[in-house]
């Protein structure tokens, strides 16, 4: 017997979101890890040059602020869309009935 019943051992799988959703919505939070991993380790680069009391420089957050922020850029571009995809992949709860 073939099926979806078949693959699991008498389980049905818990339906998934389509492919062209998930693309979207990882392409969207893709950019918004970005920006937020930017903007936060930007503001952690302010707080290690306070703590380690160095040299500032004017208008600006740290004088190496721009390689706290490309990290951080980099670990929210990838962390924010695994998470949602990873979110959106799991079966809805079901109501508890009283």
């Amino acid at each position: 017997m073939t099926g979806p019943d078949s693959a699991a051992g008498g389980q049905a799988e818990a339906p998934r979101a389509p492919l062209a959703r998930r693309v979207f919505v990882g392409c969207f939070t893709a950019w918004l890890g970005l920006f937020s991993g930017a903007m936060i380790f930007a503001f952690l680069s302010k707080m290690v040059a306070y703590l380690t009391h160095t040299q500032s420089c004017s208008g600006v957050p740290a004088c190496n602020w721009y390689i706290y922020a490309m990290v951080g850029g980099a670990l929210g571009a990838v962390s924010l869309p695994v998470l949602v995809i990873r979110a959106m992949s799991k079966p809805a709860k079901r109501p508890q009935s009283d």
